[in-house]
C-alpha cells in the first residue's frame, strides 16, 4: 500500500447545512458559504448539499437554492446535490432548476440523484401526495431527465428550457445494492452514503464495479465514498469534537432529533451500551483523529475498496474547529 496513494484521489465536501444549537438557518448558510470558499482555496473538487425535510437541525431542504447561493459565492469549485431525492420531484422541474443553475454557472454543477424521501413517512406523504409510490419510477425518471438534457429533445412537445443541450453530470447516490446495480447498468458515476449506511458498502461497490457498462457519460466505473471526518491537532481533541456528531446520530436512532450540540468531555453520560453500539455501527466509516491517524486509516480504506473520490462530511459544533478540520483533511491529499 503506497503512502502516496491519496495524492491520486479527489476530495470533496458534503454539507447537510447543519443548524447549531443556539443559532439559526441564516447563520448556517453563512457558515456554509465560508466553508465552501475555504474548500475551494484548499483544492476540494466539489461541494454538495443533501436534500432533507422536517428536521430541526438540517436546513438543506431547498437544495437547488443553496447550490445557487454557494456557486454564486465561489469561482471554480463544482457545486451540486448529494442528492436530490428524485421521487420528490417531477423530472421536468429538476431539469429546469439544474438547467438554470448550469446556465448561470457553466461547467460547475453536478446532479446527484437518490430515491429515498430524505425524511419520515408522514412528511414524504405531504411532499409526494398521490405520487407516494414514485420511488418505483426512479430508473425511468432518470431516463426522462437525460432526455430533457439531451439536445435531441428540441423537437419534443415537452422541453426543459433552460436545461436542454447542457452538460450536467448525473450521479447515482445510494445506500444499498439496488442503487449499485442501477448505476452500473446506466454507466453513471456512483456515490455511496457510507457516512450513515455502512452495511452494504463493500457489497455495493463490488456489484457496481463488476456489472458496470460503459456509456457515453463514463467509460470506467467511478466510486465516491462519503465518510464522516473529524480532524484536529491531536487524537484526543478530535475524539472530544466527535461527541457532537455522535449525539446527533443518537438522536437519529432514538427519534429525538435536535440541533447540533456542543462537544462534551464525556459522551458516555448520554447513552447506554446498546445505543452506543448502534451509533458506532452507523458511524463505522468515520475518520476521527490527528492528521497522522486519519491518513493511515484513510489510505487503507481507499486502497481496500479502490475508491476514486472521498467526500467528507463533518458535524463539528465549533466553527473554527470545523474549518481547521477541513484544512487538515485537505492536507492529507497533498
Amino acid at each position: 500500500m503506497s503512502p502516496h496513494l491519496l495524492k491520486n484521489i479527489s476530495y470533496s465536501v458534503l454539507d447537510l447545512a447543519t443548524v447549531l444549537d443556539g443559532f439559526s438557518a441564516a447563520d448556517t448558510f453563512r457558515a456554509s458559504r465560508d466553508l465552501a470558499q475555504q474548500s475551494e482555496a484548499l483544492g476540494y473538487t466539489r461541494y454538495w448539499f443533501a436534500e432533507h425535510h422536517n428536521m430541526a437541525g438540517v436546513a438543506s431542504s431547498a437544495t437547488a437554492v443553496l447550490i445557487g447561493f454557494i456557486a454564486g459565492n465561489t469561482k471554480s469549485i463544482r457545486v451540486g446535490s448529494g442528492g436530490i431525492m428524485l421521487p420528490n420531484h417531477a423530472p421536468l422541474i429538476v431539469a429546469e432548476q439544474f438547467g438554470t443553475l448550469a446556465s448561470l454557472y457553466p461547467n460547475r454543477i453536478d446532479l446527484g440523484l437518490g430515491r429515498a424521501p430524505g425524511t419520515d413517512q408522514i412528511t414524504a406523504m405531504a411532499i409526494r401526495g398521490e405520487n407516494f409510490n414514485a420511488v418505483h419510477n426512479f430508473p425511468r425518471d432518470i431516463e426522462k431527465l437525460q432526455q430533457f438534457f439531451s439536445s435531441g429533445n428540441n423537437r419534443a412537445s415537452v422541453r426543459a428550457i433552460p436545461g436542454e443541450g447542457l452538460d450536467i453530470p448525473i450521479w447515482i447516490l445510494g445506500s444499498s445494492t439496488d442503487s449499485a446495480r442501477l448505476a452500473a447498468e446506466k454507466g453513471l458515476p456512483y456515490a455511496f452514503a457510507s457516512h450513515f449506511a455502512p452495511t452494504y458498502f463493500e457489497q455495493a461497490v463490488s456489484i457496481y464495479k463488476n456489472n458496470f457498462k460503459p456509456s457515453e457519460f463514463l467509460q470506467e466505473p467511478y466510486v465516491m465514498a462519503c465518510v464522516n471526518v473529524v480532524a484536529a491537532d491531536t487524537d484526543e481533541e478530535a475524539e472530544r469534537l466527535s461527541s457532537s456528531v455522535k449525539r446527533m446520530f443518537l438522536g437519529v436512532i432514538t427519534g429525538r432529533r435536535e440541533m447540533l450540540k456542543p462537544a462534551v468531555d464525556d459522551i458516555n453520560v448520554y447513552w447506554d451500551r446498546m445505543e452506543k453500539e448502534a451509533v458506532e455501527q452507523m458511524l463505522y466509516y468515520s475518520f476521527i483523529g490527528s492528521a497522522e491517524t486519519i491518513k493511515e486509516n484513510l489510505t487503507a480504506f481507499v486502497s481496500k475498496y479502490g475508491i476514486n473520490e472521498v467526500m467528507s462530511t463533518s458535524h463539528i459544533y465549533d466553527r473554527k474547529a470545523k474549518l481547521h478540520s477541513n484544512e487538515i483533511f485537505a492536507g492529507l491529499f497533498g
